[in-house]
């Protein structure tokens, strides 16, 4: 028999109102509460980054307005100001004949305002400058756009106060953070004409040249021919030392009709996965051009039709490192390219069309400007180094200070 006197929980037969309010805070409030502090953290943390993306947005435009002169007026800073909204309005693909047509046709008019706009800011610099100018500007657009969107999604979450939507992008904010630190190096390196990790490929192809004589095929693209193994090989790479891509699908295309080439070989550098080693080397099939694809496309069409194999070879690294200062792992790897091409080379029957893919800012088309690039790349490297090590010293005496 159970003793009614008894009570079935702690506490309640007794009228103890301590224990209730204790259950009702533990499985009523806590909750709650919980809930809000996480938004709360949450919101502080895209604050946070918010902000500083702002800052890392000006120090980009503080670089580029560097870059056109020393005391820009107000005009000038204005203008740029402008500029930092240019977009590109992506074209109808419902009907997918002809979209290769209609992004070349956008990116060629992209390209054009952007040297139009180099050449109305900074008339007095020179061709390779403006080059410099132009990717430095491309590279501030993009992270003032970064910016914009964290602090639409600061503000948004804020307007609707959904803690789940808050901590959803509070978990992305150290990518979007990682990405906007390499965006900002990058913009100083391209502004500076500094040789960055895409610059694997215009190196390669420069240490290919040698010192033969180039020429202009098509815009902003150089190519040379050399004997190597006994076979005639034609070099493409982009006109340097300015930050430049080329128009690399189009040349392609002049030489393999008239030079009946009988492989095609890209060098460029690839996105790593966690865990890989910068500066790894891996070879596969394929082109090798990153961007919308046109270029790609030019290649690919050709080469189909014409039953060529397209030999690829890349050097890994990480997606920060690819638009940041090159790594001297990357550099490093180059030569150990260079001796795997040279055996395809060999391998084959008849003329090759080796394609040094990337951005050749900083990098110059023969042998001798790529190794004074590369000891420029040393030099900045040597120069991030001490600035970090001065960085940690200041860190360890404030935090001696304090005892820490």
């Amino acid at each position: 028999m159970v003793n009614i006197a008894t009570p079935l929980l702690p506490g309640i037969g007794n009228f103890d109102y301590t224990t209730i309010i204790f259950y009702i805070f533990f499985f009523l409030v806590m909750p709650i509460l919980y809930i809000r502090m996480t938004y709360w953290q949450a919101i502080a943390k895209l604050e946070t980054v918010s902000n500083s993306l702002a800052k890392m947005s000006d120090d980009a435009k503080k670089i580029v307005l560097k870059k056109i002169s020393k005391n820009p007026d107000a005009k000038t800073k204005n203008e740029v100001n402008d500029f930092m909204e240019f977009f590109v309005i992506e074209p109808v693909s419902l009907d997918p004949y002809g979209i290769m047509g209609k992004i070349e046709h956008l990116v060629n008019l992209s390209e054009d305002r952007f040297k139009q706009f180099s050449e109305k800011v900074a008339p007095q610099l020179d061709a390779e400058q403006q080059a410099n100018l132009v990717m430095g500007m491309s590279g501030a657009i993009s992270l003032n756009q970064i910016s914009k969107i964290v602090r639409h999604i600061l503000e948004l979450v804020k307007k609707t106060k959904n803690p789940q939507l808050a901590m959803i992008y509070q978990m992305q904010m150290p990518l979007i953070e990682r990405i906007a630190k390499a965006l900002l190096k990058g913009t100083e390196a391209l502004s500076n004409g500094w040789p960055i990790g895409d610059a694997a490929g215009p190196m390669f192809a420069g240490y290919m040249i040698e010192s033969a004589k180039t020429t202009e095929i098509e815009q902003d693209v150089l190519m040379a021919k050399r004997k190597i193994k006994g076979r005639n090989v034609f070099i493409l790479k982009a006109k340097g030392p300015g930050g430049r891509l080329g128009k690399l699908g189009k040349a392609a295309e002049k030489i393999i009709k008239k030079e009946k080439i009988k492989k095609v070989i890209t060098v460029d550098a690839a996105a790593k996965l966690e865990g890989e080693r910068t500066g790894s080397v891996a070879q596969g099939v394929g082109v090798a051009i990153g961007g919308p694809g046109i270029d790609r496309n030019y290649i690919e069409n050709l080469s189909t039709k014409l039953q060529i194999p397209i030999d690829t070879f890349v050097i890994k690294m990480g997606q920060e490192e690819a638009i940041m200062p090159i790594k001297r792992e990357v550099m490093n790897a180059i030569p150990r390219v260079i001796e795997l091409v040279e055996q395809d080379i060999a391998s084959t029957q008849g003329n090759v069309l080796v394609i040094g893919v990337g951005n050749t800012g900083g990098v110059g088309n023969t042998k001798k400007a790529v190794i004074e690039a590369e000891a420029q790349a040393n030099k900045i490297l040597q120069m991030q180094k001490n600035k970090k090590d001065e960085e940690k010293e200041k860190k360890h005496d404030w935090s001696s200070w304090f005892g820490i």
